[in-house]
């Protein structure tokens, strides 16, 4: 699975105009899930996002993480995440996992990530869906789990 973070002021997603998340100061996580992902990826990566340090410190140090600051979890499935961009001009979805398979380890994820005891939102599995955030810092971080 993999997991792009982005470190937030704030962060909502919308699905035909209803706000269906939404998160203050935290983490937006966009994830994406691949063919050979499986439930000890979703349990894995959940605990790499919940104990990341991404979050500065006294020192003004990154060494602070969600667990440390009480801060917000957006989880927003993003299945382009997992195409193949080596060649050409166009993407290839191959390596994404098929709905019939990423829509439950997507759903493990969050239950993972909700049993970190942190505020867990979620955007609308294979909903098109309106992702507004402020990003802190800029902060972004690839994770694979």
């Amino acid at each position: 699975m993999i997991a792009l973070l982005q470190r937030v002021r704030q962060a909502e997603v919308c699905v035909a105009g209803e706000r269906v998340g939404h998160i203050g100061s935290g983490l937006l996580a966009l994830i994406g899930v691949r063919r050979q992902d499986s439930a000890a990826s979703a349990a894995r990566l959940a605990e790499r996002i919940v104990r990341y340090r991404v979050f500065a410190d006294d020192a003004g140090r990154m060494n602070r993480s969600l667990l440390d600051t009480g801060g917000g979890l957006l989880l927003v499935p993003q299945f382009t995440l997992a195409a193949a961009t080596d060649r050409g001009n166009r993407p290839s979805f191959a390596p994404a996992a098929p709905p019939a398979l990423a829509e439950p380890l997507f759903a493990a994820l969050v239950g993972h990530a909700c049993g970190w005891q942190v505020p867990v939102q979620t955007g609308r599995f294979g909903a098109e869906m309106e992702v507004a955030l402020t990003n802190h810092g800029p902060v972004t971080f690839w994770l694979e789990g």
